[in-house]
């Protein structure tokens, strides 16, 4: 190789040697190069065919039971409002607030001065019809009458009687009674009011066995049966949930809501009708469903996937899924128990490319965190 010195290291002689000592230099750093230039190659090459570490567990059946949360409200045994029948003034009114009454006690009372008055003067014309009846009745035994005297008499008796009876229901309307054995509510009005039959007295709710009511989606229609218990949390006991036993169903579904509404008895607990519960009914229990942890799934377009481990390699299987609970999906078709299935370094795998099993898990022991 020849080397061409610059004019100036031509008439200078120390120029010379400080132009030789890199030319000694270079040639012996050549090698140096090459030798990291294949150094590099070789490492990317050896990174590149590395298996990629992953972690599996081994696809199992199980036994799931799918839960429905509902929205449901508490309802007393028996509930009505107390309102007159007719209008008038209120002249007595019996309400012990907050305390259980008996069945037939007189909540409140109008005004019925003039119905008492008629009373009294149809039994005064009943007594007089009767006298009358008894006297052609023996007149007509000796023919001392003929029958349509004692016939005209026994009409106008009937009549009176059917007049007391109407005055009486009169009388009726104007007592207001508690229609079962209750707890009775605030009072709303008082004495000297006067009052029409839209006008509330006071409510009165039957507490002894509340009940429960809420509707459920026609797709669970299958799952509702009279008998059947179902779980209840009250509002404000969120570790604790008390049984409730359906009593009925509505016979029809709602066309606006595709909903049928349930009613069930609880069994246990104590909460104030109208309450806001939550109603947990078992809809559905498969003994043999696989599950796998959500974040196994890989979405696509029109598809989803799982990767499995066959000889050392990890392979692409399109799956379908069911049920999803908390951390973990049911998956319908594409795995087969004892199928190995990734659920750490999913993101790393590539189609039939190696990978290395770090350790196999339970499923219990995965989650979505992971």
């Amino acid at each position: 190789m020849t080397i061409s010195l610059p004019h100036k290291a031509k008439n200078d002689p120390g120029a010379f040697w400080k132009g030789s000592r890199w030319v000694l230099i270079i040639p012996a750093l050549l090698p140096l190069l090459g030798g990291c230039s294949q150094k590099k190659d070789n490492f990317d090459k050896t990174k590149k065919n590395a298996p990629t570490i992953v972690d599996v567990i081994v696809a199992s059946k199980q036994s799931i039971s799918e839960r429905v949360e509902i929205n449901g409200a508490v309802v007393a045994n028996h509930f009505a409002e107390l309102k007159p029948e007719v209008s008038g003034l209120l002249t007595y009114v019996n309400v012990p607030e907050g305390k259980v009454v008996q069945k037939g006690t007189v909540i409140a009372r109008l005004n019925n001065a003039d119905l008492m008055a008629q009373m009294k003067k149809i039994e005064v014309q009943i007594e007089l019809a009767k006298r009358t009846e008894a006297r052609i009745k023996k007149l007509i035994a000796v023919s001392g009458v003929n029958q349509a005297e004692y016939d005209l008499a026994l009409n106008n008796l009937n009549a009176l009687q059917a007049d007391k009876e109407y005055t009486q229901a009169l009388l009726d309307k104007t007592i207001i009674r508690a229609p079962f054995t209750g707890s009775i509510g605030l009072r709303k009005v008082s004495e000297g009011a006067v009052v029409t039959p839209a006008t509330i007295i006071a409510t009165i709710q039957q507490l002894n066995q509340l009940r429960v009511d809420f509707t459920i989606p026609e797709l669970y229609q299958a799952y509702i049966s009279k008998g059947k218990q179902v779980r209840i949390r009250l509002n404000g006991e969120e570790e604790r949930t008390h049984l409730a036993q359906i009593i009925a169903t509505e016979p029809g579904i709602d066309p606006s809501t595709r909903t049928i509404t349930v009613r069930a008895a609880l069994l246990s607990g104590q909460v104030n009708p109208g309450a806001f519960v939550k109603v947990y009914l078992d809809a559905r229990t498969d003994n043999s469903a696989i599950m796998v942890p959500t974040n196994c799934i890989i979405p696509e377009a029109k598809s989803k996937k799982i990767v499995t481990v066959k000889n050392g390699k990890a392979h692409y299987v399109v799956v379908e899924t069911g049920d999803r609970q908390a951390d973990y999906i049911e998956v319908i078709s594409g795995l087969y128990p004892g199928d190995s299935v990734v659920v750490s370094g999913v993101l790393f795998t590539r189609p039939d490319a190696p990978v290395k099993v770090r350790s196999v898990k339970d499923l219990n022991a995965t989650s979505t965190t992971e």
